[in-house]
């Protein structure tokens, strides 16, 4: 049984990675404001076969990363596997008028988040089997949209600590990046438009955008296969090609 810390879980590809990485698992299933998804996703899980438990956390705050892994702690001595799913674009904003109150916000949620988290996993991380830490990214982190640099600049930063994770934690601890390109998820409900989302979709060579299942049935393969490390993969059907 392998224990797995999902941030950002309640819905769209935590969840998604919950749902598949659920039969015979121990699952914390880490999220803030979707209650309802959260339990009918436990609830869910349970029903996969998982132990599932549900731990709110507003893991912009300091505080509240260091109180989560004290309920952590509480539940387990190890962990085997973390995915760092959790983050946003929070809102769209042209480079000539950034405020400095989303920086911080951006920044809060995509990367301050992420290290603070990854930071005090590492000790359960060490303790586990085939230990692998799974950091989500995106297609922003190179192609440049309009209005979501900032968003982009800080998923570009997750993929810079990756690598360096990677070898600083090896061999004991494999780390790696997946990053999506457009995915159907409650992500887009509030910074992209159905014509934006239509757009993506013709623009891609597959004529499609993504699906949560997607992202998820990779993070299985990198949690699985013990000899990545230091990789981001991009999943995204053509949209961006190195």
């Amino acid at each position: 049984m392998a224990k797995i810390l999902i941030t950002g879980a309640s819905t769209g590809i935590g969840a998604e990675t919950a749902r598949l990485l659920a039969p015979g698992n121990e699952l914390f299933l880490v999220y803030n404001r979707s209650v309802e998804p959260a339990k009918a996703l436990a609830a869910e899980a349970e029903g996969l076969g998982a132990t599932a438990h549900l731990l709110q956390s507003d893991i912009t705050s300091e505080i509240a990363c260091i109180d989560l892994f004290r309920q952590i702690g509480k539940l387990t001595d190890s962990l085997d596997v973390l995915v760092n799913n959790a983050g946003g674009l929070v809102r769209r904003q042209p480079a000539d008028a950034l405020e400095w109150k989303l920086m911080e916000e951006i920044y809060a949620l995509n990367v301050f988040s992420l290290m603070k988290i990854t930071s005090l996993a590492i000790p359960l991380l060490r303790k586990g089997e085939n230990a692998s830490i799974v950091n989500i990214t995106s297609i922003a982190s190179r192609h440049g949209a309009a209005g979501a640099t900032i968003y982009g600049s800080a998923k570009n930063a997750v993929d810079s600590l990756t690598r360096g994770w990677a070898k600083e934690l090896a061999p004991t601890i494999r780390v790696n990046s997946i990053s999506p390109g457009v995915i159907v998820t409650p992500f887009h409900d509030k910074v992209s438009t159905p014509e934006q989302m239509d757009a993506w979709a013709e623009g891609n060579p597959l004529g499609r955008n993504g699906q949560p299942g997607h992202i998820a049935s990779a993070i299985t393969f990198v949690i699985d296969n013990d000899f990545i490390n230091g990789e981001s993969i991009d999943i995204n059907g053509g949209l961006m090609m190195r």
